[in-house]
C-alpha cells in the first residue's frame, strides 16, 4: 500500500468512525453509567424473586419502581438513550449478574428514533434472548411494548410496527409482551396528554402508574 494512501486513511478514520456511531451505536459511550449499575448491590434470601427492569430511559426514570413491587426485589439497571443493541452488549452488567427470576425488557423506543428498522430490532432482541436463556433457561421474560408519545408521535406507523412484530415475537416464543400501547392512548387515538413531563417523551407519576397496572398482571 502506498504512503500517500496510508495517510488518507488515518485521516479519514475518525470520520468514518464518527459515521458509524452518529446514531448512538457505540455502546462504550454508556461505559460509566453501566459501570455504576454494575456497583448495585442487594439483599435477598433464597425464597425472594428477584424481578429486573431494564432498558432504556423509560425504565431509567422509573426511580421508585421497587415501592410498586414490594413483593419482590425489583433492580432497575436502564441507561437512558439506549438502543436493544446496547441492551444486548451490556446484558451481562444489567441483567445477568443479578440472576432475576423475571426480567422486564424496554427497548425499542430510541431504535426507531433513530431510523432503525422494525426486523432489525427484533433481530437483535432474539439474540438477547438466546443469551438469557442461555444463563438461565426457566427466566421469565417480558417485552414492554415501545410506548407512544407526544415528542414521537409523527413515528407512530413505525412503533405500530415494531409493536406487532414484537407481539407475534413474543407469542410465539412464550414470552410476555405488555401493551403499553393502547393504555396510553386517550380515546381520541392520541396518546394522553397528561401523563408525560414537559419534554412529551419521558413519564410523570401518572404514566408509571399506568405501567404498574399493566406490569403486575406478570407477577401472578
Amino acid at each position: 500500500m502506498k504512503v500517500c494512501n496510508i495517510v488518507r486513511i488515518a485521516v479519514f478514520l475518525p470520520f468514518i468512525t464518527a459515521v458509524l456511531f452518529s446514531n448512538g451505536q457505540d455502546p462504550e459511550r454508556f461505559k460509566s453509567e453501566i459501570n455504576a449499575i454494575s456497583q448495585k448491590k442487594f439483599s435477598s434470601t433464597k425464597q425472594d424473586k428477584v424481578v429486573v427492569f431494564t432498558g432504556s430511559s423509560s425504565i431509567r426514570m422509573w426511580k421508585d419502581v421497587e415501592s410498586y413491587f414490594p413483593e419482590v426485589v425489583a433492580i432497575n439497571t436502564g441507561f437512558g438513550g439506549s438502543h436493544m443493541s446496547d441492551l444486548l452488549y451490556y446484558l451481562e452488567e444489567t441483567v445477568l449478574k443479578f440472576n432475576p427470576d423475571l426480567v422486564f425488557i424496554y427497548e425499542g423506543d430510541n431504535d426507531i428514533a433513530s431510523e432503525k428498522k422494525p426486523e432489525e430490532i427484533i433481530d437483535t432482541a432474539k439474540e438477547l434472548v438466546a443469551k438469557l436463556k442461555e444463563k438461565n433457561p426457566d427466566i421469565k421474560i417480558v417485552f414492554i411494548s415501545p410506548k407512544p408519545s407526544l415528542a414521537r408521535w409523527h413515528l407512530k406507523n413505525e412503533y405500530m410496527r415494531l409493536n406487532s412484530l414484537l407481539e407475534k415475537y413474543c407469542e410465539d416464543s412464550g414470552f410476555g409482551f405488555a401493551n403499553m400501547w393502547d393504555s396510553m392512548l386517550g380515546e381520541d387515538g392520541t396518546p394522553l396528554n397528561n401523563i408525560f413531563i414537559k419534554d412529551g417523551l419521558h413519564m410523570n407519576k401518572k404514566g408509571y402508574n399506568l405501567w404498574y397496572k399493566v406490569l403486575k398482571e406478570y407477577f401472578n
